[in-house]
């Protein structure tokens, strides 16, 4: 998958704020998330969510997690994860599969999210740790 730019990803947001309500990837009825259930341990391919973001009083939500303070595990399914995964996506970073499980592909798609809110203030403003946490939700959620 080719590289998305910093100016293509800003792009994005806008475009995400002029449609408003409804972006879908894709566009199916939601799945209920476990606030924790734990990952296969067999090597199983965990179950994969579907993820519908909507314009929540400004701010995006896909309905697994509306919180600003959680930060999903690396382990486990959480709703936090889920939520991440679905709203890093729609903004076009790389986080494989949406399986509610923060593992690497997911850190390194929140990791290039964080480098690019702190690119485009020109300032650092958010730890680039590539966890979405207390400092990271609000702009996760932000409708550019």
């Amino acid at each position: 998958m080719p590289r998305t730019t910093t100016r293509q990803r800003v792009s994005l947001l806008l475009a995400t704020a002029a449609l408003g309500t409804a972006l879908a990837v894709p566009a199916t009825a939601y799945a209920a998330a476990p606030q924790s259930a734990p990952a296969s341990a067999a090597g199983v391919a965990a179950k994969a969510y579907s993820c519908t973001i909507k314009n929540v009083n400004g701010h995006k939500q896909a309905g697994y997690y509306s919180g600003n303070t959680v930060v999903p595990s690396s382990t486990k399914v959480t709703s936090a994860g889920i939520e991440a995964q679905c709203i890093l996506k729609v903004m076009g970073y790389p986080t494989g599969t949406v399986d509610g499980i923060f593992g690497k592909n997911s850190k390194a798609a929140m990791r290039q999210f964080q480098t690019d809110v702190n690119n485009y203030y020109g300032r650092k403003v958010l730890t680039v740790d590539g966890l979405p946490g207390p400092q990271s939700w609000p702009y996760l959620r932000k409708f550019w």
